[in-house]
C-alpha cells in the first residue's frame, strides 16, 4: 500500500511538472501530463483496496503504471517502478 502512495505522489509531481513544461513551451504534449496524472490518481484509488480486495488493488495498480509510462517519456520511471512493485506484491499477496 505504501509503495502505491509514493509511486502516484511521484506521478502526480512528474505529471505535474510536464504541465509546467508545457506552460513554458518546452514540450507540445499536455494531454501525456494529464495522462499521467490521472493514471497517479488510479494508483491511490487502488492503495485503497488493498485490505479490502487485493487482487483488483493489483490489477489496478498495473494498469496505472501501464497509463504512466505511456503518459510521460523517461520523466516518470520512479514512479511506474513502485507502481509496478505494488501491483505485482499485491496480486501475489498470501
Amino acid at each position: 500500500m505504501v509503495m502505491g502512495l509514493i509511486g502516484s505522489v511521484i506521478g502526480i509531481f512528474s505529471g505535474s511538472f510536464l504541465l509546467f513544461l508545457e506552460s513554458l513551451g518546452q514540450v507540445h504534449a499536455p494531454f501525456l501530463g494529464l495522462i499521467a496524472i490521472i493514471a497517479s490518481i488510479l494508483g491511490i484509488i487502488s492503495s485503497y483496496y488493498v485490505k479490502t480486495n487485493e487482487e483488483i488493488a493489483g490489477v489496478g495498480f498495473i494498469i496505472a503504471t501501464m497509463f504512466v509510462i505511456m503518459g510521460s517519456d523517461y520523466i516518470n520511471v520512479i514512479s511506474a517502478i513502485f507502481l509496478l512493485i505494488a501491483g505485482v506484491s499485491s496480486l501475489f499477496r498470501k
